[in-house]
């Protein structure tokens, strides 16, 4: 197992997500134009959640660069409410085979809300 974390997600982390990735969808920041193309409220990037997943995998790694392999499937989006609180990302994982030239799989699990937002979330990392 390695150890879990959880990652808060706020409308200002979206915003600064969004300038960074250069994605500006307004799904993701205006929340009339969401609910009329029917989600609930505005949605976290699915970049972006995959990127904070990950950090479970390199932080437990120690390097970034150890990841040689990482995908994802988005099954639910993580809704990010407009109040002080936002959402909170929780993700766990494990070592779920060991494969050949000292490399690992790592499997992730993350949830919001009590829903699974990322499904077949596997990482590739060689270890030292």
């Amino acid at each position: 197992e390695l150890p879990a974390q959880s990652f808060p997600v706020t409308r200002a982390t979206l915003v600064q997500y969004a300038g960074a990735s250069g994605d500006f969808n307004p799904i993701h920041w205006n929340e009339k134009f969401a609910r009329e193309v029917g989600l609930p409220d505005v949605i976290a990037h699915g970049m972006f959640t995959m990127a904070e997943a990950v950090r479970v995998v390199t932080d437990w790694a120690g390097d970034p660069g150890a990841v040689v392999d990482y995908g994802v499937r988005f099954t639910k989006p993580v809704v990010v409410p407009n109040d002080d609180k936002g959402a909170l990302i929780e993700v766990s994982g494990k070592v779920a085979a060991k494969l050949d030239d000292n490399l690992v799989r790592v499997d992730l699990v993350a949830m919001c809300d009590g829903k699974k937002v990322l499904g077949m979330s596997r990482a590739v990392v060689r270890l030292a």
